[in-house]
């Protein structure tokens, strides 16, 4: 899930029965307002989970309750030709990630207060001099939140899953997109499509009556 897909997950998301979790809207932010959206490209999507991970988001909520966040929904800055197709009301949602002040998180303060301190943590990245009042962290672009898209992406294609099903999951609307952007995670492809023919040729070939 991209980073304000994650901030606008609800419990009432979770199909921990059929082991999907159901993309339904984001958490967005223009000039430092909050508001709900649907997902990249307007559609919403269903991604399977695996139950180790239904798991650990069950463990989550147990010892962090979802919080009811309202926020707008769709953009409060669209132009006013955009208006009338807006729905101003806002609505509400059980949020499985809130701040201490049980508001949506903000992505500028996500990075900065959380993710850039656990970098440097697990020793992925350093601090510097903060003589000019910028960054206390060094640029770490390559290991932004989007970093855990690309990781699950690698997990999945090295295991065989299907490209199809990959770009489903990802919502991207274009699963070539994603092939050209994962194909270096595919090493091992031709190797498991040679093994296949192999393996149906030598059925085949101890099926027949040779003379």
């Amino acid at each position: 899930m991209r980073q304000g897909e994650v901030f606008g997950l609800s419990a009432e998301d979770i199909d921990s029965e059929n082991g999907v979790i159901h993309v339904r809207r984001q958490v967005c932010m223009i000039d430092g307002h909050l508001f709900f959206a649907l997902p990249k490209g307007g559609k919403t999507r269903e991604v399977d989970a695996a139950p180790g991970v239904l798991s650990s988001i069950s463990q989550h909520m147990k010892r962090w309750q979802p919080v009811v966040v309202k926020l707008p929904w769709e953009s409060p800055h669209e132009p006013q030709s955009e208006r009338q197709r807006i729905d101003w009301a806002p609505r509400a949602y059980p949020l499985l990630l809130a701040t201490r002040q049980r508001r949506a998180c903000n992505r500028d303060t996500w990075n900065t207060r959380l993710w850039k301190p656990a970098l440097a943590s697990a020793g992925l990245i350093g601090s510097r001099r903060n003589d000019s009042g910028g960054s206390r962290w060094e640029p770490s672009r390559e290991l932004g939140f989007h970093a855990l898209r690309h990781t699950y992406a690698s997990v999945q294609l090295e295991a065989g899953e299907s490209i199809v099903s990959l770009a489903r999951w990802l919502g991207h609307a274009d699963a070539g997109f994603t092939l050209r952007t994962y194909t270096h995670f595919m090493p091992h492809a031709g190797v498991r499509g040679r093994a296949a023919m192999d393996a149906w040729f030598g059925v085949e070939a101890n099926s027949l009556e040779t003379p």
